[in-house]
């Protein structure tokens, strides 16, 4: 047993959000506790979007401090909705004004944004090397958010954000250092693109299909894709055929839960085996096998 772990046998977090009953999140990092011979709990806590409002979570945040939980994940539609319940924010969560995890800290609760270091980490394992002079971005909601800043940290130098709702594209650009652009002016765009990121849900079962029209791609640019369930979407399968560098949203998944269970615990995370797990449950899932079942799953979107 590690000596964090003999510190803390017992660590108790939980997953704040609205449809969060699929979450493969309670499996993923019970698994990595058991990994740190920890007595890891994690549970889910539905809410709905009345729910979220801000007194609703200070209230939420206020009684998960008080029952003991070490932390909490937090996920649609409450992201932004917590921060006035927050005693501090880390820089990533600060920049995008967002935040997916809150650990409590003595008499504090602190919020950070695992999404921007989570696709940041994704994109240092599996796309280093990649031009980055010009690069879109579907998306810009709290997702999107989330990989812009990641994006920018990144050194892209022409970040160009689409949305079907152009005024949300406009304002996350405008608290960006970035542009917006219309979805009529995306062919122009991916012609010149070094890369594609989609951070829409196209491409997950709820939402069959490709976020862009595949015949636009070409194979000087990588295509990334946050989407994660199915891990080949539509939109990376068409890339793959027409010769692009790929990012599938695995890793994404992975590299975020792992930075919250290293805040939520202090232990290095073994990501390597976080992904294996990963990669496990979603074919169980898939699979619709007894240990599919048998495991609480979720995704922290």
């Amino acid at each position: 047993m590690t000596t964090a772990a003999a510190r803390r046998p017992s660590v108790l977090v939980g997953l704040i959000g609205e449809g969060i009953a699929p979450s493969l999140s309670p499996a993923l990092h019970e698994l990595e506790g058991a990994r740190h011979g920890m007595n890891y709990v994690y549970r889910t806590i539905e809410i709905t979007a009345a729910e979220a409002a801000p007194a609703g979570m200070d209230a939420l945040l206020d009684a998960a401090r008080r029952l003991g939980f070490d932390g909490l994940n937090i996920t649609h539609p409450a992201k932004q909705t917590v921060l006035g319940a927050l005693d501090a924010l880390s820089p990533g969560a600060a920049a995008v004004g967002a935040v997916n995890t809150v650990v409590f800290d003595g008499g504090r609760a602190v919020g950070h944004n695992t999404d921007v270091t989570g696709f940041g980490a994704a994109m240092d394992d599996d796309l280093a090397g990649c031009a980055r002079d010009l690069v879109v971005l579907l998306g810009a909601g709290g997702a999107g958010a989330a990989v812009a800043r990641a994006l920018l940290d990144r050194a892209v130098a022409d970040l160009v954000i689409v949305d079907a709702d152009e005024r949300r594209a406009r304002a996350l650009a405008e608290a960006s250092d970035a542009r917006a652009a219309t979805m009529a002016e995306l062919p122009a765009l991916l012609a010149d693109a070094d890369g594609l990121v989609n951070a829409t849900p196209m491409g997950m079962a709820a939402h069959p299909g490709a976020a862009v029209d595949v015949a636009l791609l070409h194979a000087r640019m990588f295509v990334a894709d946050i989407v994660y369930r199915p891990v080949e979407t539509a939109l990376l399968a068409g890339a793959r055929e027409r010769g692009c560098r790929v990012m599938a949203g695995t890793g994404m998944a992975m590299h975020q839960a792992a930075d919250a269970f290293e805040i939520f615990t202090g232990e290095a995370a073994d990501r390597r085996a976080m992904l294996a797990d990963l990669e496990d449950l979603i074919a169980a899932e898939a699979d619709g096998s007894p240990a599919s079942r048998g495991h609480r799953k979720g995704e922290e979107e």
